[in-house]
């Protein structure tokens, strides 16, 4: 069974402003695509933004970390 179908049996209850409601009718229209067309391709620029932010996140969390100021670095070196 692929993913596609297995989520397609799952039943999610959400909330849309009707702002988002509108703007997903007109955009069905304009763009002659079906509402769960634009919504996975949203959903998809969103998790994938999230992951860049999360992963850009960690890296300046990394780099915190082991990026020492000068005299940090140098007080402990035996010249």
């Amino acid at each position: 069974m692929e993913l596609d179908t297995i989520l397609s049996m799952k039943e999610l209850n959400f909330t849309l402003s009707s702002d988002n409601l509108d703007n997903l009718e007109n955009f069905t229209t304009v763009l002659k695509k079906d509402m769960s067309t634009i919504i996975n391709e949203a959903l998809e620029e969103y998790f994938e933004k999230e992951q860049k932010k999360l992963l850009e996140k960690n890296l300046e969390d990394e780099n915190a970390m082991t990026n020492l100021d000068f005299n940090e670095f140098w007080d402990d070196v035996d010249i």
